[in-house]
Parts: C-alpha cells; structure tokens; sequence
C-alpha cells in the first residue's frame, strides 16, 4: 500500500480537497497522512486520515521525520507561492528531504495528475507480470 502524505496552504485547501475527491479511487488505496486542517477537510470527506498537527506547528516537521524514516512513498503539497508563511524553513526543510531521500514531490494539481498517472502506470505493469 502507497503511503502519501498530503499538505496545502490556506489558499490551496479547497484545490487539495477537489484534488483528492477527483482522484478517491486512487486515494481510497493509500495510507493518507495530512496535516491537521488539510486533513480534517479531507476527512470530513468521509477518507480515513492519519492527522497530525497543523503545518505551522509541527506538521510539516512530522511529515519530513516520517519521510526521513521511510514511512511516505509521495508527498503532494499545494504550495500557495505568492503568500508568506512563517513556518517557510519547515517547508524548505521537507523539500530537500524528499530531494535526499528521493521521494516525490508534487506542489501542484498539474504534477499530482501526473505522478498518480504514473504510478497507476507503474502498479498496473506490476499486476500484469
């Protein structure tokens, strides 16, 4: 089972959900973690969330330590890039360990698509050999 992590700025949550509920077939076989609203948006969307605090208070963190210890297989983060953010070092942080532990990322919708898509791609392969 994949494990994807999910993270969007205020901005980006109704993308993130839309995202998600568009793509529920493919989501509704994963283990989703997700930070704390961004989670509880999904949730309320009747998919079964792993929550953990809010991004500006640990969430990132929490998402990058289970990366770092190799729990996540995809982080899809809608970054909002025209807004300031205060917890940015935390952000920064989660990108270069995706970058160092060569895990996915994907920061927009576009991107996402694609990365399901290839994965998808990539399973279906593996069920046919």
């Amino acid at each position: 089972m994949i494990s994807v992590a999910l993270i969007s700025h205020d901005g980006k949550k109704p993308e993130m959900v839309s995202f998600v509920l568009g793509n529920r077939d493919f989501f509704d076989k994963c283990t989703i973690y997700a930070t704390g609203t961004t989670g509880s948006h999904i949730e309320k969307e009747g998919l079964d969330v792993n929550l953990l605090l809010s991004g500006p208070i640990g969430g990132d963190a929490q998402i990058a330590a289970l990366l770092a210890e190799g729990k996540i297989d995809l982080i899809i983060f809608f970054r909002d890039p025209l807004a300031k953010h205060p917890h940015e070092p935390d952000v920064q942080m989660l990108m270069r360990l995706c970058d160092v532990h060569n895990v996915p990322l994907a920061t927009n919708p576009k991107a996402a698509k694609y990365l399901l898509a290839g994965i998808e791609c990539l399973v279906m392969k593996k069920d046919t050999h």
